[in-house]
């Protein structure tokens, strides 16, 4: 009882303290003046902001005083930064003079509003709920596309801050799969890459199939055929990953679930800049550097705003060519950036036109010899691929009542050329190169009713055409002379109409049930054919039309405060398309999926003192479209037959102390193809490119070193586990089996600071992937960690 009282005698001096630093405050005039408040407890925030406002801020309620708030910075009107302060602090701003205000803590919604009832029933007040309320507001989940907050969503999803994906400096994907366990590349190199999301994997090349994860940038797809563009991932609001399949609401392409970035809305009356730097040592290899740099302007009378974010990063190389004199030889170059501007065209109604460009170059591969001298190629040829990417969206959003509304029209282009060593043991040098280029236009619109008073619903329809051209050459060296090997060209207009309706059948338990009807009309065409073979392949290369039904369903129960269970099960598809066999062309088919999911959740991610989320699923997966290597030792694709998919996944974290929180998870996979189409029995018995356990442990710690700087740091380990490699002996080699690890620490305020970096600690050299060129088989090849590297930086806000 005494330290309950004294913790509550603290509260209301902390109070005091806010209330006596806003009376002695000057009145100050309706100007934008410089703001500087850094995150911390609500209390010491009034006091900052009272003093560089010269202004008046009391906050009566102690447990509001407690509550912590995000930095505050910028220049802007006194009245805009207590709005934010009282927005951060989940209060009310009430005016009580010209300028002076009083914070008055929200009123806290119930967690699930109680339905009309024709018979009510008498039951006692629930008591507040002060874990709840510690934890803060509840997390929407906007890529459910109905803004469904995270305690109601029957199935995973993992969320990453925006900021913490750029701490240490801004990446590209494999902050994600750092971060996550659940999430694996194939490592071939920057822009080439497919990504995995449990235990579903298909290929390890570029080919004309999808892959089974869909990537988005806000509500459209970032490709639809094409690989990995790994977008550099700065000035996010935040990546959420959702595990699949999500076939209704994602449709084809995502049968292993969706990774969708968020990227940071421009800020209506508000200017500011922010950027980064950092040089990078790599032990073994070159170094690079990395800048990165973002602009809010507001414009046409605080009615719209435009944000600009810049990157550039030199990535330094670590392979060795002997054969060649080269050394460092994998230089990676990469520029890109995004805008958006965002229009206030009427009341509850909003315009985002966004645009976004990179450019990737990889001056050579990234793999080496197995069993060689470390980090060395024995190869007569520079490898290496170029990446370009570009899209450009028009998005309208608003509000008709109740009801939202959002239309997102997009047009995206990416170019990615290939170089592979397919010098034969004994031959002349020779280069195997591929060019894949894709356009897709894409549009949906949806309509939608947040879940309220136990009822929600969507209804959308979408509209994709993507045209694919995947054209192949072989070059001699010495003479330069090319050759063109077959190609192919896929074409395929896509219309869905989607739904999902949710219902809260008793206090505390949700059914959602949806279906998507999707019609794709394919066709395409050979590309370099032999006239011998025209003829023959009239009735293969035809226009078809291919239609999918997915139906999900789900139910969801709160069965303690802030603890839930779910079933669910969901379906998700992939049209098929033409591939290149030998010097011909080939039909590959559609494939399906559909899991049967129970799982468990407690908490919030990141808040409160402990969250936990786990799930076990099963997946029956049909007429498996994958990659394999044909008789003239080029990569083709075909369904390989049907199989299963265990998967199991546990993600923890907790507040060990004020200022150190730990977070954890794993994942099991135990998959096989137990039904094997004819041409591919004996040849292929699991799913490939899946370590049958991955895990990973994290800590992010806090704390204030002086009056003004803080320390922050975050570290990890993660492990992958063996898999294999594709399909068929030719490529059955094992990969995996490593640890990998990182750690950053920042020193600063919150507007500036010095950070140090260091990834792969421990100098691994492991295989994070055993392919580099299908033309080398009979020649092992590895693709090792980057070695230890360390990285300072400079980071400021103003």
């Amino acid at each position: 009882m005494g330290d309950r009282h004294s913790l509550s005698m603290l509260r209301r001096v902390s109070a005091l303290l806010a209330v006596s630093a806003a009376i002695v405050a000057t009145p100050a005039a309706a100007e934008r003046v410089r703001i500087d408040v850094p995150a911390g407890r609500a209390a010491d925030a009034a006091i900052a902001l009272a003093r560089q406002t010269g202004t008046s801020i009391v906050i009566a309620d102690p447990e509001v005083a407690e509550r912590r708030i995000r930095a505050i910075r910028g220049r802007m009107e006194p009245q805009e930064a207590v709005r934010r302060l009282a927005r951060f602090a989940r209060a009310r701003a009430v005016p009580v003079g010209s300028h002076a205000w009083r914070l008055l803590a929200e009123a806290q919604p119930r967690r699930r509003p109680a339905r009309a009832n024709p018979q009510p029933q008498a039951r006692p007040a629930p008591r507040p709920d002060p874990v709840a309320e510690a934890e803060g507001p509840p997390i929407i989940v906007i890529a459910t596309k109905r803004d469904l907050p995270l305690d109601q969503l029957a199935g995973q999803v993992s969320l990453l801050d925006g900021r913490a994906l750029e701490f240490g400096g801004v990446g590209g994907t494999e902050k994600i799969t750092q971060r996550l366990a659940t999430v694996s590349s194939t490592h071939l190199g920057s822009g080439r890459n497919k990504l995995f999301i449990r235990g579903i994997a298909d290929s390890s090349f570029t080919g004309p199939t999808q892959a089974t994860v869909g990537q988005y940038l806000g509500d459209l797809r970032l490709s639809y055929n094409a690989p990995d563009p790994d977008l550099r991932l700065s000035d996010l609001e935040r990546v959420e990953v959702l595990e699949g399949p999500q076939g209704t609401l994602y449709g084809a392409g995502s049968l292993g679930g969706i990774i969708r970035l968020v990227p940071r809305a421009p800020e209506l009356g508000f200017a500011s800049v922010s950027g980064q730097v950092g040089g990078a040592l790599t032990q073994h290899g070159a170094a690079g550097a990395d800048a990165s740099a973002t602009i809010n302007v507001p414009v046409l009378l605080d009615r719209a705003a435009v944000r600009v974010t810049v990157d550039a990063a030199t990535l330094g190389g670590y392979i060795d060519k002997p054969l060649l004199g080269q050394e460092d030889v994998n230089r990676t170059e990469v520029l890109g950036g995004r805008a958006m501007a965002r229009i206030d065209a009427a009341p509850g109604w909003q315009v985002d036109l966004i645009g976004v460009l990179q450019s990737t170059d990889s001056a050579d591969s990234q793999y080496a010899d197995r069993g060689g001298p470390p980090l060395s190629r024995n190869a007569l040829v520079a490898e290496g691929a170029t990446s370009d990417y570009a899209q450009a969206q028009f998005v309208v959003s608003g509000e008709i009542g109740s009801l939202r509304i959002r239309s997102s029209t997009g047009l995206t282009c990416q170019d990615l050329f290939e170089r592979y060593d397919a010098t034969q043991p004994g031959g002349p040098a020779r280069l195997f190169t591929q060019a894949n280029d894709t356009e897709m236009l894409a549009n949906e619109t949806r309509l939608w009713k947040p879940l309220e008073s136990g009822f929600g619903w969507v209804l959308g329809a979408s509209f994709t055409r993507n045209r694919m051209v995947l054209t192949r050459d072989l070059v001699d060296e010495e003479t330069r002379a090319s050759t063109s090997a077959t190609g192919v060209r896929n074409a395929i207009d896509e219309l869905t109409f989607y739904g999902e309706v949710s219902h809260e059948i008793v206090r505390g338990l949700t059914a959602t049930g949806g279906a998507r009807y999707t019609r794709s009309r394919l066709g395409g065409e050979g590309e370099d054919i032999s006239p011998m073979f025209l003829a023959a392949l009239a009735g293969v290369t035809a226009s078809r039309t291919e239609t999918a039904f997915l139906p999900s369903a789900s139910l969801l129960a709160e069965v303690l405060p802030r603890t839930t269970l779910y079933l669910r099960y969901q379906e998700s598809f992939r049209p098929g398309g033409l591939s290149v066999e030998g010097p011909v062309v080939r039909r590959f088919d559609n494939d399906q999926s559909a899991t049967f999911e129970i799982g468990a959740r407690h908490g919030q991610p990141d808040r409160g003192p402990f969250d936990l989320a786990a799930s076990v699923s099963y997946t029956r997966w049909r007429d498996i479209q994958a990659d394999f290597i044909d008789i003239a030792g080029f990569p083709s694709t075909a369904n390989i037959g049907d199989g299963r998919v265990w998967t199991g996944s546990l993600v923890a974290g907790v507040q060990a102390t004020p200022d150190l929180r730990l977070h954890g998870g794993f994942t099991w996979n135990e998959s096989k193809v137990d039904e094997p189409q004819l041409a591919f029995f004996g040849r292929v018995t699991q799913v490939p490119n899946i370590a049958g356990f991955t895990g990973r442990v994290g800590f992010d710690y806090a704390r204030p070193i002086s009056t003004t700087l803080d320390l922050t740091a975050q570290g990890w380990v993660s492990y992958v586990g063996k898999s294999r490699l594709g399909i068929g002996p030719e490529l059955g080699e094992l990969q995996g089996n490593y640890l990998d690890s990182g750690l950053t620490v920042r020193i600063g305020r919150p507007d500036m600071g010095l950070s140090l970096g260091m990834t792969n600690i421990a100098g691994v050299e492991g295989n994070r992937f055993a392919l580099g060129t299908p033309f080398s088989i009979g020649r092992d090849q590895i693709t090792p960690l980057r070695p230890r590297t360390v990285r300072l930086g400079f980071d400021a806000s103003f």
